[in-house]
């Protein structure tokens, strides 16, 4: 890891953007989400490599280890975690393929396939969910109540670009 610079660089940016542009805060805000998306996908990145996972197929397994019956269709699952349909079959394919899940057809759609998680799957992502919290998701430096206002306040963003209702 680098060493840390001595001084902020994104208040430095704002700082002179300020000079030279006008209000600095939105780009400021902005800039500093980008650079913690990267800090938080480095920590995550690196606790989940050693259970050969991508965030993308954890979020994946979590979501088949939440749901009732430890299956889903492909479809519902694009839906929840927001991806493409093409992306979904990308990450059941690379599931698939580590024996982390299955393919199975609907019971009652022959259009429809279910995509279950196996026992390895559930024993997989136990493992990288502790991994994960042990890092805490990359998100350090915050206490529990200011995590909580950061999601609030993310969740606004969110709604506002019409990410949910």
């Amino acid at each position: 890891m680098p060493e840390p610079l001595p001084f902020d660089p994104i208040a430095r940016a704002a700082d002179i953007w300020s000079g030279r542009i006008g209000d600095a805060s939105t780009m400021a805000a902005t800039t500093s989400v980008f650079r913690v998306q990267q800090i938080l996908q480095q920590a995550v990145d690196a606790a989940l490599r050693p259970h050969e996972l991508t965030f993308a197929r954890y979020e994946a397994l979590v979501l088949l280890s939440f749901s009732r019956s430890g299956a889903l269709p492909m479809s519902l699952m694009g839906q929840r975690l927001q991806l493409h349909p093409t992306s979904i079959t990308n990450i059941v394919d690379r599931l698939e393929g580590a024996a982390l899940v299955r393919r199975t057809p609907h019971p009652s759609d022959k259009r429809t396939t279910l995509v279950e998680i196996t026992d390895a799957g559930r024993d997989r992502c136990r493992e990288a969910t502790a991994a994960v919290t042990e890092v805490e998701f990359g998100l350090v430096g915050l206490a529990a109540d200011d995590v909580t206002r950061l999601t609030d306040l993310l969740a606004k963003v969110r709604r506002a670009a019409g990410d949910f209702a």
